[in-house]
């Protein structure tokens, strides 16, 4: 008559489950279950006192479910215990003595902060997997075409006021209505542009798969120049590089946006198409130009107004004039334009 005998058997633990490895090779007739919060095992295999009948009983901790998961390969038999509370357990079994059986396994085992990093990155990947569902999902998804076409026909709208706007002021009043264009076009520029910050939390939150850097900084760049350097100092506002940001930033936007909301409902017009990807290769450096221009011509204004100074301790002198950052700001702007461009043409 075959002796029943107990296997070796090597323990880890998850926040949430209780991992077992069975030491037998080809086992058969797998009895495995929980009971009264005890783990039951009864198999015929090869194990370490040869071929026979082994089993073991481990009365745990804590609750675990009743549920267990368990899978025989050719060399062991890998068994997965749910806890009832997810939480961290000092030890596997009710009695502080651990069984002769038991060890831990090694190929497994972390302590207490490794699960903690393991459980954040699972959850992490959970939610990742929650967000592509959803945006997978058809009623979101016509949700955000809808949003979509509706941000980029308005956006269409106030840049095409723009630029038909100053077009018919400049066939009418010529060289005049250089002179004006802040005080006539501003309101709308300020509008679209604030509006425009939208373009930055799209990419941020995937509703638009495009890249965060170059719409911030183009973003970023712009207002700069539309509410620091144009709009804080009146001097500016009469100025005629007012109308050639304006005139160029429009002009690129007009054919931009149209392009867009034509995604959104699935279609090209291969026209709109060559005019996105065509125009803006002279119009786009015009405007870096246009702009680097505007703050040039501010300097000396911010140097008089003392507008924006930076103070100083009394040690050092007063203030330093913000034409200081205007200086280091007017590089960096360039190498970030260039970097848009460099960007555009890779993508």
């Amino acid at each position: 008559m075959q002796q029943t005998l107990t296997p070796h058997v090597y323990w880890a633990q998850r926040h949430e489950d209780i991992y077992l490895r069975v030491e037998l090779i080809d086992a058969q007739n797998l009895d495995i279950g929980v009971r009264d919060n005890v783990l039951q095992f009864r198999a015929q295999g090869h194990g370490a006192r040869g071929q026979n009948d082994y089993e073991f009983s481990l009365p745990f901790l804590n609750a675990v479910k009743t549920e267990v998961s368990h899978r025989s390969t050719q060399r062991q038999v890998n068994i997965t215990v749910r806890k009832q509370l997810s939480g961290w357990w000092d030890r596997l079994t009710l009695q502080e003595k651990k069984p002769l059986f038991l060890a831990p396994d090694f190929d497994r085992w972390v302590d207490e902060s490794d699960a903690e990093m393991e459980l954040l990155e699972k959850e992490e990947k959970k939610n990742r997997l929650n967000m592509e569902s959803r945006l997978s999902d058809p009623s979101f998804i016509t949700l955000k075409k809808g949003f979509l076409f509706t941000y980029n026909l308005v956006q269409f709208l106030g840049f095409s006021w723009i630029f038909v706007n100053m077009t018919i002021r400049l066939f009418i009043l010529g060289q005049d209505s250089l002179y004006d264009t802040f005080y006539t076009i501003s309101d709308v520029m300020f509008f679209c542009q604030i509006l425009a910050s939208v373009e930055v939390l799209n990419a941020m939150f995937g509703v638009v798969k495009a890249a965060v850097v170059p719409a911030f900084i183009q973003v970023v760049g712009r207002n700069f120049i539309l509410f620091i350097i144009l709009g804080s100092l009146q001097e500016m506002h009469n100025k005629p590089v007012v109308f050639f940001v304006f005139y160029l930033w429009s002009s690129i936007e007009i054919f931009r946006y149209p392009f867009y909301m034509l995604g959104c409902i699935d279609t090209e017009w291969k026209t709109i198409t060559w005019l996105r990807y065509t125009i803006w290769i002279p119009l786009y450096p015009l405007g870096v130009l246009a702009e680097a221009v505007a703050v040039v011509q501010s300097i000396s204004v911010f140097d008089q107004s003392r507008l924006f100074s930076i103070p100083l301790p009394e040690a050092l002198g007063s203030s330093v004039s913000f034409s200081c950052v205007l200086y280091v700001y007017l590089p960096l702007m360039v190498i970030g334009e260039l970097a848009i461009i460099v960007m555009k043409n890779g993508s």
